[in-house]
């Protein structure tokens, strides 16, 4: 059986609107955090993505890991590019350097060296800023979008029924996938296999995770081919299909939607206006000697 995000109806403000008209704004939201590397742009979209995290009425407990998880992955890849500075050479070409660090000791002939510059710090800072806001807003979207309107939803973003079904599909799939796991986890243990036990190298433990995986990927194949199945029963594809639910626009999701086209197109306009690139404030560049 398929299984949805832990979804909970909750009087929040990205709830009060038709997921059409919030799924529109998040895609605006998407494309203008793309466009931008200038921090003094990020933050105000940073802040519009705190501002619906804050509202949503999800309780910390329920997205804790996930934010953990995400959050990890960001601070480690933006230190990443603060220390190395890959990634940045593609968007300023000179380097103010700010203080070097050299270790007092040698590597096979190699000290270790560490440049701090402002174009490589405001890069790393502005890209944390950027992957973290299009994060919040992502996290946001199986928290707060209803599973019954999975399908509908899409379908009345235009998809065509099948895009729309297996979007359906592609939703419940990751869920329902670690449902899977952890019952054959917890089976394993209880025939006694002993996960805490796994050792040796990468490819030894990977092959010792047989036993879990393998049962795991297996469900998920006869899973898919019996929904295919009672798809074809049902004659799906066929002609256009019919929905239990229904979806109306209100006042407060074109208003919504407005806001979505005005961001964007503020967006678009402040990018071919030749603002929106990569910036360091040009005081700092005069302190440090520039």
């Amino acid at each position: 059986m398929l299984v949805t995000w832990r979804y909970r109806k909750r009087k929040s403000l990205i709830q009060s609107f038709d997921p059409r008209a919030w799924l529109i704004f998040y895609g605006a939201f998407l494309a203008s955090t793309l466009f931008f590397w200038d921090i003094r742009f990020l933050l105000p979209l940073m802040a519009i993505a705190l501002v619906a995290l804050l509202t949503s009425g999800i309780k910390w407990e329920e997205i804790r890991k996930a934010f953990l998880f995400i959050g990890a992955f960001i601070l480690f890849f933006s230190f990443l590019t603060f220390l190395t500075g890959r990634g940045g050479m593609e968007v300023y070409d000179v380097e103010h350097l700010i203080r070097k660090l050299e270790a007092p000791f040698t590597i096979f002939g190699w000290q270790p060296t560490l440049e701090i510059t402002v174009e490589r710090s405001f890069f790393a800072l502005s890209q944390l800023v950027r992957v973290f806001s299009i994060a919040v807003m992502t996290i946001l979207i199986p928290y707060s979008l209803d599973p019954a309107y999975y399908g509908i939803t899409f379908r009345g973003l235009g998809l065509p029924d099948k895009i729309a079904y297996a979007m359906d599909l592609t939703m419940r799939f990751i869920p329902t996938f670690g449902r899977d796991f952890q019952l054959t986890m917890d089976a394993q243990r209880a025939r006694g296999y002993e996960l805490e036990k796994i050792s040796g190298g990468l490819i030894a433990q990977v092959r010792k995770l047989g036993p879990i995986m393998v049962p795991v990927i297996i469900h998920a194949i006869i899973g898919s081919e019996d929904i295919i199945d009672a798809m074809d029963l049902r004659a799906f594809g066929i002609g256009p299909r019919t929905w239990l639910q229904e979806l109306t626009y209100t006042t407060r999701d074109r208003v919504l939607i407005g806001a979505a086209i005005v961001l964007i197109v503020s967006a678009v306009v402040i990018l071919f206006a030749g603002y929106g690139s990569f910036w360091v404030p040009e005081s700092l560049i005069a302190a440090v000697g520039g």
